[in-house]
């Protein structure tokens, strides 16, 4: 798989500005480098496809997007949903993309990039072992770091076009390859009650803002995962930035609706824009 973004290819030709036969960038959005051949008219990749220079400048002047390469051509990668009416798009950072639903970046970008979100909503329950549950997959990076210490995460993805999406993003490939990971398609309100009392560890809750899916901030639903969390399990919710007033709002009534299904101590964690239930 060899996709780029605008970071790449201004590498690729500022290269070219200066006469050179090679230069090094990356071909899977910074997760490893590589060298590329320079010729006059297009570049060469190591697996023998070419891109024209016509065909960079593209990619550069597009700062919102990232581009697979097949066959010699640049496609943009980028899904429309007839399921839920929304288009998905990946776009660039300088660290591992985000992804565009409708024009909006499903993570945390200013002052902080995708991967260090993850990280920052990963370290709010840590350790984390044993048996994790992640309610709403998108990217699956929050799946993908839980792994790394977990006995085995299940996530959930409400729309299977985030699917096709995630294969065509680098850093989203261990979703498919890591057999700790279990995908599962559905609404987390509804799949979560399919799961088995106590069964986790775990449980990190980064729902779409509320307005577009209130019944995944409800008491019926967090008496749900109070019911599959483990005796002294830990709950991680994103709830969105605890400064704004409409995040303040949102964070008083999580936290009185927690406490109502249950958890016995709930704390802020302002740095990972959420709170933390415990049971």
């Amino acid at each position: 798989m060899n996709v780029l973004s605008h970071f790449q290819a201004k590498i690729l030709l500022a290269a070219r500005q200066q006469c050179l036969d090679t230069a090094v960038t990356s071909l899977d959005l910074g997760l490893t480098e590589t060298a590329v051949t320079l010729t006059a008219d297009h570049i060469i990749l190591p697996d023998g496809q070419t891109l024209t220079w016509d065909q960079l400048q593209e990619i550069t002047n597009n700062e919102l997007a990232c581009y697979r390469v097949i066959d010699g051509q640049i496609e943009k990668i980028h899904y429309f949903s007839e399921q839920l009416n929304r288009f998905y798009s990946l776009m660039p950072t300088e660290g591992a993309p985000t992804m565009l639903i409708s024009g909006i970046p499903m993570h945390r970008i200013k002052g902080t990039d995708p991967h260090r979100d993850t990280l920052s909503k990963i370290q709010a329950i840590a350790p984390v072992t044993g048996e994790v549950l992640d309610t709403t997959m998108g990217l699956g990076y929050t799946a993908i770091e839980a792994a790394k210490t977990a006995v085995h995460v299940t996530t959930i993805e409400l729309d299977p076009t985030v699917t096709e999406v995630c294969r065509n993003n680098p850093w989203s490939q261990n979703l498919f390859d890591n057999p700790k990971i279990t995908r599962r398609i559905g609404d987390a309100y509804e799949e979560v009650q399919e799961l088995t009392d106590e069964q986790f560890n775990r449980i990190i809750h980064d729902p779409p803002m509320f307005s577009l899916a209130g019944h995944l901030y409800s008491t019926e639903f967090y008496r749900e995962l109070y019911r599959i969390l483990t005796p002294k399990g830990r709950l991680f919710h994103y709830i969105g930035n605890p400064d704004s007033k409409s995040g303040g709002n949102v964070t008083r009534g999580v936290v009185r609706r927690l406490q109502e299904a249950g958890f016995r101590r709930v704390k802020s964690r302002p740095q990972a824009f959420g709170v933390v239930a415990y049971k």
